[in-house]
């Protein structure tokens, strides 16, 4: 048993004090959580957009060729590996470009991003009562008041703990940044893993930081849960 302690010391020693290589983690997280905050601002901003487009189109029958290009969007973005395309981002749309790593991961996981929270908050857009719409528009309110004041509210409300969820998937999808040699938890982690060549401890504590963030985030996300429904009471 002293002798297990004795090796785990030594071994936490080289892996995370010897040469500050603790600061990889270090750096690593303030680079996957800098692309998932704003990964998620772009994805939210696409979606909304995308989300009220294509629900119009359904609810109206106007609007068909922004409803073509956007179900085009969901249909390929949905379709293909978030890993392909944050390859295509860096590799080909900013091969001519001297683009920082961050940016071009932020961008790659935001377009991945909104093509998902188009479908969560088009589902809420549609979900909603068409009475509420006839409600708006008795009232004097034109169909995209309706559709601000009314509609979008409740929907918002009601596709909350989804899109929390989906956030949390962005999370743990940031951890393909590696294969552009961005430098996040992940690639911090890989980095000691190569200085020391000892995968177990470098690779467990990347495993658990993301655990504890997504614990976190999860318990964020039930409590929201408990004052939606308590809200409806």
């Amino acid at each position: 048993m002293a002798e297990w302690i004795n090796d785990f010391r030594v071994r936490f020693i080289n892996n995370f004090i010897t040469d500050n290589r603790w600061k990889y983690l270090l750096n690593g997280l303030g680079i996957t959580l800098e692309v998932t905050f704003f990964s998620a601002l772009i994805g939210i901003f696409i979606g909304f957009i995308v989300a009220i487009i294509r629900s119009t189109h359904d609810k109206t029958g106007k609007m068909k060729i922004p409803d073509a290009v956007c179900k085009f969007y969901v249909t390929v973005i949905r379709g293909t590996p978030v890993v392909v395309q944050l390859l295509i981002i860096y590799f080909v749309v900013f091969s001519s470009v001297n683009v920082d790593k961050v940016i071009a991961a932020i961008i790659a996981f935001g377009i991945n991003s909104g093509a998902y929270v188009a479908e969560i908050v088009r589902s809420g857009i549609m979900s909603i009562d068409t009475g509420q719409m006839e409600a708006g528009r008795s009232l004097g309110l034109n169909y995209f008041q309706t559709m601000y004041y009314i509609i979008m509210p409740q929907a918002f409300k009601n596709v909350l703990p989804a899109l929390a969820n989906e956030f949390i998937v962005l999370l743990k999808e940031t951890s393909i940044s590696g294969y552009i040699a961005l430098q996040d938890l992940t690639k911090g982690g890989d980095i000691i893993r190569g200085r020391t060549y000892d995968a177990f401890m470098p690779l467990i504590a990347v495993a658990l930081i993301y655990l504890f963030m997504v614990v976190l985030l999860s318990k964020g996300v039930e409590i929201m849960e408990r004052r939606l429904r308590s809200s409806d009471r």
